[in-house]
């Protein structure tokens, strides 16, 4: 009795606990997760000079982009979209808070007037002129009166074009402040007279150099040992030129979803029974749609638009006739014939071999070697053969076949007026000659106007849920045998089928696995903070898998290390060895360079090169090597470098002779191209330095 009383006490207090548990279960990471009802910097999705991006703010941005989004293509957006949309949203607040406070700074703004002329005026926005509905329909240029129309009944339109209009010209005037921020920027730039000529020089003065060069390679790797103590001050001597990134290394094992043999033929045999019922169904078209896993035409198609199992059919085809399943792709297809019509646009389809004319002068020849082709054909050779034998584009390896071809399609006028002026089956006697050159056609079944309407059904195999409960339970069994890295390498060992994938230091806004895709679950948990390194992971569902991942590697931002590097460093650490190996052996090098080749060995190679100018920035069988070019064109005629390391190994050079520029009187020419090149990389620099002046802390990731 006693322990009853003191249940009876109790029970306020289990329900309690209940009721929270159940509370915390249906709210769940909500709860507890990123989003946590304690707030702080949990919600914080990002830092944006210095602004604190909260999650409500930025999802606020998200919505607004993707009602937007949706209303123009009047559905829902997929996860690629939705990721798009997410990275606009970041940029948009970018703007805001790191380019807006620069553009107050200047003065800079788009004023009513100003957009206003960039609808109405003279001055018109360059992608407004590309919206289809200001374009008029039979010059298909931009009309300005179809934009005065739809601003007369913008009041009166629905909301979400209204809406829409205002997104398009928000983002109009923030690209119209954008590009003059950077014009400012471009029109500050300045060449001067010395930079453009020289720059004239670079590209016009020319050295002819004999060198002694001996390759890194020329020395084996495996006999120069390097050590984690080298690399560590190899990296402190370089720690500018290497710079961290988060980044995590795992290695995983995938359990397919796929379906079982079982499955397979429950399938054929779901398929056997859903023919039945299309042959028998009152209402065709109700049940295919009802029994079928994607949307189908439903309207009248020609044989263009047959899948080729169907078509090569068509010799079979009678009104309520089934055909199929055939395979066609991903999915299964049952037709049932409901009706045949003639249509006003006719099909055809033909094989064709072409031979190319890449210019006039090209034209006798081309025509020449096609008429040439022509004569064997009608003389009897084959024509798929003679096809495969001049693969001129990339019909050539399907014996020429074109396939099937509706009339208006899109070929070039005399080919589509020879295809359907043919009579018959058969070779066109004639050449056709394009634009592309001249064109020997063979039509392979006979012109049609014939059009077809189906019911169709389509349905993609898939597993059972039995064959998806067995791989779950296999999956959870092993992650629940694998609590840490030594467990999970070991189980990895207990049966031959496991195959373990690793892929390094991935990134943290990183979508893939190697080749498995949408692996963003995984990727986020082991960017978690909580995750530790040699973690091992729950079981994830990655399309058709289910996974269990290891963090077996972490890198940061603000911590470089050698393993982040190593390979890089190993190699440049090595060249630096081997230069002083190089250079010890070559001692004082003195003589000529046949000399001091013969005396250091088979390695050391001599060469010339002729016409070296500064602009190249490479040399003969050395490559890329400007620091060695700068040198060549700071020598004096007959004077030789000291030995020293280049790129790619160590190098003696002698200048044999130079040929300096011309004297000219107008350097505009390479001012103009300074210019240029300085202007194609202020957008790039610009965004680099006000993102760097911002100071960005980006944790989408940790959000999605």
């Amino acid at each position: 009795m006693a322990l009853i009383n003191k249940i009876r006490e109790k029970s306020g207090i289990v329900i309690g606990l209940i009721a929270l548990s159940l509370i915390l279960f249906i709210v769940g990471g909500d709860l507890l997760g990123s989003r946590s009802l304690m707030g702080g910097n949990s919600q914080k999705v990002g830092e944006i000079a210095g602004h604190d991006v909260m999650y409500d703010e930025f999802q606020q941005q998200v919505e607004q982009l993707k009602a937007g989004y949706q209303a123009r293509l009047g559905r829902a957006v997929n996860d690629q979209e939705l990721n798009g949309l997410r990275e606009q949203a970041w940029n948009q607040l970018v703007v805001k808070y790191a380019y807006q406070p620069q553009y107050d700074a200047l003065g800079l703004k788009v004023s009513d007037d100003e957009a206003y002329d960039m609808v109405h005026g003279n001055n018109i926005y360059p992608s407004l002129k590309q919206e289809p509905i200001f374009t008029n329909q039979k010059t298909g240029q931009f009309d300005k009166s179809l934009v005065n129309d739809f601003f007369s009944n913008l009041k009166k339109a629905p909301i979400d074009q209204q809406l829409r209009w205002k997104e398009y010209e928000d983002n109009m005037r923030a690209d119209r402040l954008r590009t003059k921020y950077e014009n400012l920027l471009n029109l500050s730039t300045f060449v001067t007279s010395q930079e453009a000529k020289r720059e004239y020089q670079s590209q016009t003065e020319k050295a002819n150099v004999k060198f002694l060069y001996i390759p890194f390679s020329s020395i084996v790797d495996s006999t120069v040992k390097v050590t984690d103590d080298q690399l560590r001050d190899y990296l402190n001597r370089n720690k500018d030129k290497y710079k961290g990134a988060d980044t995590r290394s795992i290695e995983y094992i995938t359990f397919s979803i796929l379906p079982s043999k079982k499955d397979s033929a429950d399938f054929l045999q779901e398929l056997k029974d859903l023919a039945k019922g299309l042959a028998t169904a009152e209402n065709d078209s109700a049940f295919a749609k009802a029994n079928s896993d994607v949307d189908v035409n439903a309207d009248y198609i020609g044989l263009s638009q047959m899948s080729e199992p169907l078509r090569a059919t068509v010799g079979t085809f009678y009104k309520g006739g089934i055909y199929g399943p055939y395979q066609e792709g991903d999915t299964y297809a049952i037709y049932k014939l409901i009706d045949s019509k003639e249509d006003s646009v006719p099909s055809i389809r033909a094989s064709h071999i072409l031979i190319r004319a890449e210019s006039d002068s090209a034209k006798t020849a081309a025509r020449k070697k096609a008429e040439g082709l022509l004569a064997q054909l009608k003389a009897g050779a084959n024509f798929e053969d003679i096809a495969r034998a001049n693969p001129n584009d990339a019909t050539s390896a399907k014996g020429g076949d074109l396939g099937w071809y509706t009339k208006g399609g899109g070929y070039v006028k005399p080919f589509e007026d020879a295809l359907f002026n043919a009579k018959g089956v058969g070779l066109i006697p004639n050449l056709v000659e394009t634009q592309f050159g001249y064109h020997i056609i063979k039509v392979t079944e006979p012109k049609t106007s014939l059009k077809y309407k189906f019911a169709t059904i389509k349905k993609t195999i898939g597993p059972s849920e039995e064959t998806q409960d067995e791989a779950f339970k296999k999956a959870e069994f092993f992650a629940s045998q694998s609590p840490d890295l030594d467990a999970f390498k070991a189980n990895l060992k207990k049966d031959a089928s496991f195959v373990p994938f690793t892929a390094e230091k991935v990134r943290k806004d990183a979508n893939n696995l190697n080749s498995l895709t949408n692996a963003r679950e995984v990727i986020r948990w082991a960017f978690n903070d909580d995750t530790d390194l040699n973690s091992i992971s729950p079981v994830y569902e990655v399309e058709n898998n289910y996974v269990v991942a290891a963090l077996i590697g972490k890198t940061h931002e603000k911590e470089v290390n050698i393993a982040d590097f190593r390979d890089e460093l190993t190699s440049k650490l090595r060249n630096e060895i081997k230069t002083e190996q190089i250079l010890k052996k070559l001692g004082t090098a003195s003589g000529n360079l046949e000399d001091i080749a013969k005396k250091y060995g088979p390695e050391a190679q001599v060469e010339t090169a002729s016409d070296v100018t500064l602009s190249s920035a490479s040399l003969k069988n050395v490559g890329f090597d400007p620091a060695a070019v700068g040198r060549i064109f700071g020598l004096k005629k007959g004077a030789r470098t000291k030995p020293f390391a280049g790129e790619n190994g160590v190098l003696v050079i002698e200048l044999e002779g130079l040929t300096p520029a011309a004297e000219i009187a107008d350097y505009s020419q390479y001012k103009n191209q300074l210019k240029q090149t300085f202007a194609s990389r202020a957008s790039y620099f610009l965004n680099e330095v006000i993102k760097d002046k911002a100071d960005l802390e980006d944790n989408r990731t940790k959000f999605y």
